[in-house]
């Protein structure tokens, strides 16, 4: 599928102000959107939506693929709906506004969501009853697993389900049945949390569309081995038969962000299982993903070529092996039953001519980093004088530092070659850095480009959403204000989207 040149700004929605702790789908949403419309913008790049677990990594620690995070529900949209007072709400105490507390926000707002829900059972009548039905039987063929995957892990106090009791661990039917009868009030409650979500995600996608923009989704390649897809599917994933436990780690081996490689902890897929299931599992992530947004960027395009696996119990990711995946039958089986594919390839880190082959193969356009160029190296792909149209160009990701901390780091000599680059007669005649990464990104011959919301407010290292070389206290940036959303930063970004034919 082609796409149109445009841009649009990269920000997830836990990154939203809010008074609870937490980015939510309330007023703080539509305000960002309205600032994209007036900003002359046409593209809104989130990052996974899932429920997250350990640290909340968007990526690698979700518990469902298909499930969105309970924790981005509006208490102020149940408020108008009746299943909260507003006397009632209480905002998170001595809330840091620019971080996501997540200690505290989880049991902060899990209390208002119960009460929520038990006024949601006293009103199941009539068409709130027939919209709640309709929903958990259209979303069965996920839901049902996830909603009693949550409530067991909440009745074996979070430990990973391949230390559940054995007959439910290994899904023998009896077992399940008895459990989810055991566990009726606490499954109830995960399919309200699940229903309000996408109720709140449906409503604020339509508003969305409706001003002319387009959400940019994510579908993160590898899910967390303690997730509802794993415990539900173990046949697609390559685990100790024994002990259930991943029997290899996903994972990247030493690379720009670390010496010693990535390690994800994931288990990795058993690709012949996926391909002699003609891939049904992955064909309804897509199709799930595709109902909610418009574009899908494909996290680590490269693992649908080959992926790194790692043997389990290696404690960096550099004694792993590259093995082949069947990435061109996927995408042929995927396009046969979808259509038109709306996909951006992330084709980031160990790219060989085989995987820019099957990116090129299905026209999926790939993604350059602006601040990966900068190296001294005028043959550097990532510099602007080579892209190509099918492109995404970004300032940087969510995974780099922010323009003014990737600045404030780089060696005097990768300054100096940015400045005879861009025409400057020194690092020091460079100003406001982030606006001359924003004004290049705009005036690539990429048909899209983004930037993190970071480096239009301007801000530095500290806002950074995410440093693969450090697992603890990532994904937890988030902004103070709508307030900060000016006018001024709209007219700027949208003459300079003029400007560039975006």
């Amino acid at each position: 599928m082609s796409f149109k040149r445009a841009s649009g700004v990269l920000l997830h929605p836990t990154s939203l102000p809010s008074a609870f702790g937490i980015g939510d789908l309330g007023q703080a949403a539509y305000d960002f959107v309205d600032f994209l419309k007036r900003s002359g913008q046409s593209l809104w790049q989130v990052l996974p939506l899932g429920p997250t677990g350990y640290d909340h990594s968007p990526y690698t620690m979700n518990f469902s693929a298909f499930a969105g995070n309970p924790l981005m529900i509006s208490l102020e949209r149940l408020v108008e709906e009746g299943l909260l007072e507003t006397n009632e709400l209480e905002p998170l105490p001595n809330s840091n506004p620019n971080r996501v507390e997540f200690s505290r926000v989880i049991p902060h707002k899990r209390q208002f969501l119960g009460k929520a829900f038990e006024r949601f059972q006293a009103s199941l009548t009539g068409d709130n009853q027939a919209q709640f039905d309709q929903f958990c039987q259209e979303q069965a063929w996920w839901l049902d697993d996830f909603v009693l995957f949550m409530a067991l892990l909440e009745a074996n106090d979070g430990k990973p389900w391949s230390q559940w009791e054995e007959a439910v661990a290994r899904r023998q039917p009896e077992a399940l049945q008895a459990k989810t009868e055991a566990l009726h009030e606490q499954i109830q409650f995960h399919r309200f949390l699940q229903f309000k979500f996408f109720e709140q995600w449906s409503r604020l996608r339509a508003y969305t569309n409706g001003k002319g923009i387009q959400i940019v989704g994510d579908v993160s390649i590898y899910v967390c081995h303690n997730s509802s897809d794993v415990w539900a599917h173990p046949k697609l994933f390559k685990l100790n038969p024994e002990t259930l436990e991943s029997a290899y780690i996903a994972g990247v081996p030493p690379d720009y962000f670390s010496e010693t490689g990535q390690l994800w902890g994931n288990p990795v897929y058993d690709w012949d299982e996926c391909q002699r299931t003609e891939f049904d599992w992955w064909t309804q992530r897509f199709k799930a993903t595709l109902q909610y947004v418009d574009v899908v960027r494909v996290d680590h395009f490269r693992g649908f070529e080959a992926y790194w696996q790692v043997p389990a119990g290696e404690a960096t990711a550099i004694n792993g092996e590259w093995v082949k995946a069947p990435g061109e039958a996927f995408f042929k089986t995927l396009g046969e039953r979808l259509g038109s594919l709306p996909i951006m390839a992330e084709d980031l880190g160990i790219i060989t001519p085989e995987v820019e082959a099957l990116r090129d193969q299905f026209d999926f356009p790939g993604m350059k980093i602006l601040m990966f160029g900068f190296n001294g190296n005028p043959e550097d792909t990532h510099l602007p004088h080579h892209y190509a149209r099918n492109s995404v160009v970004y300032s940087g990701t969510h995974d780099n530092d922010t323009t003014l901390g990737w600045w404030a780091t780089l060696r005097p000599e990768e300054k100096q070659f940015f400045a005879q680059y861009l025409g400057y007669a020194s690092p020091d005649a460079v100003s406001e850095i982030n606006w001359v990464l924003i004004r290049l990104a705009l005036s690539t011959v990429s048909d899209l480009a983004i930037i993190p919301l970071q480096d239009l407010l301007g801000l530095e290292g500290w806002a950074r959403m995410n440093d693969p070389s450090k697992i603890p206290g990532n994904w937890r940036w988030r902004y103070g204000s709508s307030d900060l959303l000016t006018q001024e930063i709209s007219d700027r970004i949208r003459e300079l989207t003029r400007i560039y034919s975006r």
